[in-house]
This record gives C-alpha cells, sequence and structure tokens, in this order.
C-alpha cells in the first residue's frame, strides 16, 4: 500500500506536462498568505491502517551530547529522491531529498539528519478512499530522522556533500533541543507551494513542508546560535501548483459529517478516486485520462492543508518542479567563538 502510492503524484506531473475553470463558490474573505502552516502540541500516534513500504528511520538513535568544546564541521547532503530504487533517475528532473549532516572531530563520529515522510510521499499526498468512510483517510505524517554515520556513496555519487559550516558543542546541543521542539509541532507532509504564477514575486497561497524545508530551518538555526556559512549556492526542489485565489471549503467533519455538504463531499472524493494505486496499465492510463480532464480541462484541484479543504481553481502552466537557489542564511547573533 505505502510505496505504490507515487504513482499517483507521477500521474499528476505527467498530466500537467500536457498542457474553462471552475467558478463556482465564494472567493475566500480576506486571508493572510500564504496560509500558515499550522503547528500542534503533540504528534498523534499513527493509524494501524497505514503502513510503509520502507521502515521509517530503521537505525534512528537519539541525538547525543557533544562536549561543549567540541567542533562540529556541518554538512549539506542531497540526493534524487528514490534514489535506492532508480539511481539517478529523478535527479535528472532535479527531484532531490536533502538532508545534514555532522561530524565530531573529538571523536571522529559522524551523522546524519533527515526528515521525510513515515509511510512515503504518495501517502502524504493522496489520500484513501476506504469502504464504508465518508471522509478520505489520510496517511500523513513526516519527522526527523537522526542516525550514526553518513553514507558517503549515496550522497556523493548523483548528488552533493559539501561542508558548510562548523559548529561548537554548545550549539550543537541547542540545535538538538530546537530539533525535538520542531519534530513534535510540525508532523504533517505539505507536498505543495501553491502560487499564483510562476513570477518571482507571485502571491504563494501555501508553503509546502517537506524535507528541504527542515534543512532551511535547521540551518536558520544554526545561523542564529552563531554559525557562520561558507559562501556557496544550495539549490532545492519545489513541486509548485498554480492557481488562482483558492477557495476554503472545511473540515472533514463540516464537509463529510452528519450535516455536511454531501454534493461537495462525492465531488472531493470523486477527484481524489484516480490517484489511487494502480493494478493494471490500463487501469493507469484510464485514470491518467481523468485527472487530465479534472486538473488540466476544467481547472480543478482540492487540497487537504491543515487539516482543512481548499478549492484551488488551476491555470497555466498548472505545475512546475523548480531547483532554484534558496542562500545560505546569516545569523542574527555573534558566533559562539568557532
Amino acid at each position: 500500500m505505502g510505496a505504490a502510492r507515487h504513482y499517483g503524484l507521477l500521474l499528476l506531473l505527467a498530466a500537467a506536462a500536457w498542457g474553462p475553470c471552475f467558478s463556482g463558490g465564494l472567493r475566500s474573505p480576506q486571508r493572510r498568505w500564504p496560509v500558515p502552516y499550522r503547528r500542534f502540541d503533540y504528534r498523534p500516534k499513527t493509524d494501524p491502517y497505514c503502513q510503509a513500504r520502507y521502515t521509517f528511520c530503521p537505525t534512528g538513535s537519539a541525538i547525543p551530547v557533544m562536549k561543549e568544546d567540541d567542533v562540529i564541521e556541518v554538512y549539506r547532503l542531497q540526493a534524487p529522491v528514490w534514489e535506492f530504487k532508480y539511481g539517478d533517475l529523478l535527479g535528472h528532473l532535479k527531484i532531490m531529498h536533502d538532508a545534514v549532516g555532522f561530524k565530531s572531530s573529538l571523536t571522529g563520529k559522524n551523522y546524519t539528519m533527515e526528515w521525510y515522510e513515515l509511510f512515503q510521499l504518495g501517502n502524504c499526498t493522496f489520500p484513501h478512499l476506504r469502504p464504508g468512510m465518508e471522509a478520505p483517510f489520510w496517511c500523513n505524517q513526516g519527522a526527523a530522522c537522526f542516525y550514526e554515520g553518513i553514507d558517503d556513496a549515496h550522497w556523493k555519487e548523483n548528488g552533493t556533500l559539501v561542508l558548510v559550516t562548523t559548529i561548537s558543542g554548545t550549539m550543537f546541543n541547542e540545535m538538538a533541543k530546537w530539533v525535538k521542539y520542531d519534530n513534535e509541532t510540525g508532523i504533517y507532509y505539505e507536498t505543495w507551494t501553491v502560487q499564483a504564477s510562476p513570477d518571482k514575486q507571485s502571491i504563494v497561497w501555501f508553503d509546502s513542508y517537506e524535507c528541504s524545508k527542515f534543512i532551511l530551518r535547521t540551518y536558520q538555526k544554526l545561523a542564529d546560535l552563531g554559525a557562520v556559512f561558507k559562501k556557496i549556492q544550495t539549490n532545492y526542489t519545489s513541486i509548485i501548483l498554480f492557481s488562482g485565489e483558492p477557495i476554503y471549503l472545511g473540515n472533514e467533519t463540516s464537509i463529510f459529517g452528519p450535516l455536511g455538504n454531501k454534493t461537495l463531499a462525492a465531488a472531493i472524493r470523486d477527484f481524489y478516486y484516480p490517484f489511487k494505486p494502480h493494478r493494471t496499465v490500463r487501469e493507469f492510463f484510464v485514470d491518467f485520462l481523468k485527472i487530465i480532464d479534472r486538473v488540466i480541462l476544467n481547472g480543478q484541484f482540492y487540497l487537504f492543508y491543515n487539516l482543512e479543504y481548499w478549492f484551488l481553481p488551476m491555470k497555466y502552466p498548472y505545475l512546475k518542479i523548480i531547483y532554484e537557489e534558496v542562500p545560505l542564511p546569516i545569523g542574527s547573533k555573534a558566533s559562539f567563538g568557532v
């Protein structure tokens, strides 16, 4: 059930490459854009229904406490998504996964830290339509994974392994406290960035929350603690949907509950149906055509963000993968002396 669902995402990427918008409903009242990502007080338990084909963080360990006078090298790590299975295939499309590495000068040990989906990307992007359940069922969580070692071959062969800064043990320990907070409160993976147009100054309706955003937040935390980063170019992947102003629809209860909007509920279920795992080639192409009709020809997309549903009136170019520079940060405090 887990990894097979990433084909739904590939279907949408293919559909967008092919090329009268929905106009019903009321426009959203004046809102803050982008919609702020919601943080939570605690991480909920996962449902047994949600199963990952590849175990999340199989060699994970607690973040160690470093000695204050340690000098720790920090490495930028990047490799193609699903590189372990497809090699550099997605690297050619610049669909990259990001992580950060650390090496202690006192112990010689090195470590990797990354943030990714508990149940693979497809499950975080599209729901399951389960028999007997009115509402779509989401297997969506992302979390930080910290483990000893850096797989040099994995990062170097088709990606990046490069030193970006050095920090003290004190700074590392402060970062570790922040990681704990960030991981316990930011729990849902958000695949899509949604914006009004490809222009640099375009309005962003929704921002993604995925592996690269965790690395960017980590770098910024280190900079705020005093890390001074090298002047090197750093690029990251974003998958962008293009739409007019989003229309707020409601949450699971208001749409799918006993007093919900049955017409809207049916429309949302129908939209997600073609993104299910496929058993035959014929089924794959039939659903591919349905996605083209719905997203490209009719300009319709239903987004689930912060546990709420939104309608996106899609517009050209509908979807785009970009790989653009985000500079390494400049901190707000003086260095700890490293």
